[in-house]
């Protein structure tokens, strides 16, 4: 039985109408979410140190090589439906996040490596000036010290079942929070059933789930829908009012479309790391095809 059956079957029992419970699960979501590992714990990965690249590989970004934020196990992951990571090998992450931050959506300055079980690796020498040179304007070091991390799976939810807020949502999404009559009852079970046992504001990497909304600036979502609209109205001079309907209904197509392969706070206080990728993409472990938007925190 995986969650979501898990969760009809406890909703049905809790005299919650099953086609309810179902409509409510569409938006549930589960996510991978690690912590810096404890002594005992078993480890699904590392942040920081030195990336194990396969044999013979260079250290990704050429003549800029990108800081390695850290790497999971997926063989020791914890599976989560809906996230279809590989099941075997290692997944490397690599940002700059300054660089990245000037150029989204771009690839130029974010990796995502697959190394698939069998490969021979090593431990990847430092790139050249870049052992112990800083190589960011906040005088970051360009390598961070490693750390062992475990996983949990984590329910999610969008942000206007959490606030209950549907004011500038889409009609469709009106219409679904106005269906569901049981949803107090519907979220305090998915809190019952995945109860959060770590605290996730000490989270080091988030795989699946929702994007989060970082400081001030727009989601990723929501910068590209704002960048789709755009392209549509300079050609047929659209409306205030039929931009922000069509945004809105842009992103919660985006929103299911493409999904946060990885989330994560950067070595800077005041620059978030996200990866999206299309889930069939993921699927196709097609990396080179993910999308990364560094979030400005303030």
């Amino acid at each position: 039985m995986d969650r979501f059956e898990q969760f009809r079957d406890a909703a049905v029992d809790r005299g919650i109408p099953e086609d309810e419970a179902v409509r409510f699960a569409e938006h549930l979501r589960f996510a991978v979410w690690t912590f810096p590992a404890e002594d005992g714990e078993r480890a699904a990965g590392r942040m920081g140190g030195l990336p194990l690249l396969p044999v013979g590989a260079d250290w990704p970004g050429g003549d800029f090589p990108l800081p390695f934020i850290g790497s999971v196990d997926c063989a020791t992951l914890p599976r989560a439906e809906g996230l279809d990571l590989p099941a075997d090998g290692s997944l490397l992450f690599f940002l700059h996040h300054e660089e990245d931050m000037e150029e989204h959506p771009s690839t130029d300055y974010a990796r995502v490596v697959h190394v698939p079980e069998g490969t021979q690796t090593q431990e990847a020498a430092p790139p050249p000036g870049h052992d112990s040179e800083t190589h960011f304007c906040e005088s970051i070091p360009f390598l961070i010290p490693e750390q062992r991390i475990t996983a949990q799976v984590l329910p999610e939810l969008p942000d206007w079942i959490v606030d209950r807020n549907v004011e500038f949502e889409t009609d469709t999404v009106k219409q679904a929070f106005d269906e569901l009559k049981h949803l107090e009852q519907l979220c305090e079970l998915v809190d019952e059933l995945w109860p959060d046992g770590k605290n996730r504001h000490r989270y080091t990497l988030h795989l699946g789930g929702y994007c989060r909304n970082i400081g001030s600036s727009d989601d990723p979502h929501a910068q590209m829908s704002f960048d789709s609209v755009q392209q549509q109205a300079a050609s047929s001079g659209l409306s205030n009012d039929e931009r922000w309907r069509l945004r809105s209904e842009e992103k919660q197509r985006l929103v299911d479309e493409w999904l946060p392969l990885a989330q994560f706070p950067t070595q800077s206080e005041v620059y978030y790391g996200c990866f999206l990728i299309r889930a069939e993409d993921l699927t196709a472990k097609d990396f080179d095809r993910m999308r990364s938007f560094t979030m400005f925190t303030e």
